[in-house]
């Protein structure tokens, strides 16, 4: 074929594809709503949520089935999703679900710089009920629910994830490519020039702890998410988490925090430089002060 039938019969296939997806659509949402119990989890927090809690202040909601930490596919996934989570919660509640336990979320999380909530299945028939664990094997997808005045909860659409589907964009792009996408494996490693990660957890030592909680919250604007009275609060800011600790003797600390993979390796090589260890939290868990003014918490991504 000569390049204007190819190019004619690429236009065909577009329009031909675009009223599919149409169709689809469509279909998705005729298809019979199902009313669905309130089902019970825990947030990357430890903190007993239900579903009807997802919603938030919206009446619709998504709910992403993600494999968990081990899946580096889910990982890319959720990565895209995060660079547009900011659009998607002005028209609906969003939330990715995996059966890794709340800590596991927690520190992943922070190491991604994810800013979506996260919830864990683990101890629930959640994802086995919608088709996205059998056996004990667990599939990625995606479900959405709709909410009404009397508080009842509808299952509306399901769509499974894979490579080439509509859900990330990297497949479509990389067909564009001579080599295509066949063969591409994502890896998990943000930072490929680096064994650190910077998370997206900073840490803020104050003094009027009252009034400074006051402060961040009403004058600044950064959102409540959990908070131990009297002693930290942590907040939620453009895509950061600031732990606000009530410290009237070292007031002034700012803390960031590096995830790496072998710990060991990276204290050592840290102390070699003349970093010093300030404070203990466990194993592979420690408060380093490096000698020009930082300091970081360094922690083993598990």
């Amino acid at each position: 074929m000569d390049r204007e039938a190819i190019l004619s019969e690429i236009q065909r296939l577009e329009k031909e594809i675009a009223e599919k997806k149409e169709r689809l659509a469509a279909l998705r949402k005729s298809f019979p709503a199902r009313k669905v119990k309130n089902y019970q989890f825990f947030n990357s927090d430890h903190r007993r949520v239900t579903l009807s809690d997802l919603f938030g202040n919206h009446n619709e909601l998504i709910v992403v089935h993600n494999m968990g930490k081990s899946c580096s596919h889910c990982t890319m996934w959720a990565d895209g999703f995060n660079g547009v989570y900011h659009h998607i919660i002005e028209k609906c509640a969003f939330v990715v679900a995996t059966p890794d336990p709340p800590e596991v979320q927690n520190a992943f999380a922070a190491e991604r710089r994810w800013q979506f909530p996260m919830i864990s299945t683990r101890g629930t028939t959640f994802k086995e009920d919608f088709g996205f664990a059998k056996d004990g094997t667990y599939y990625p997808g995606v479900s959405t629910f709709q909410k009404d005045a009397d508080g009842n909860i509808f299952h509306i659409a399901d769509a499974p994830f894979g490579p080439g589907d509509d859900y990330c964009v990297v497949w479509h792009l990389f067909d564009l490519l001579p080599s295509g996408s066949q063969h591409f494996h994502p890896k998990r490693k943000i930072n490929k020039t680096s064994p650190f990660d910077l998370t997206n957890n900073i840490a803020i030592q104050v003094r009027n702890y009252a009034e400074a909680v006051h402060f961040y919250k009403n004058t600044i604007g950064m959102t409540v998410i959990d908070e131990t009275p009297g002693s930290e609060t942590k907040f939620s800011f453009g895509g950061q988490n600031f732990y606000v600790e009530n410290n009237e003797k070292e007031y002034g600390n700012v803390c960031f925090e590096l995830a790496v993979e072998d710990f060991q390796r990276a204290k050592e090589e840290l102390l070699k430089n003349g970093c010093r260890i300030a404070k203990t939290f466990g194993e592979k868990s420690v408060l380093i002060d490096d000698p020009y003014g930082l300091k970081f918490h360094l922690f083993e991504s598990v």
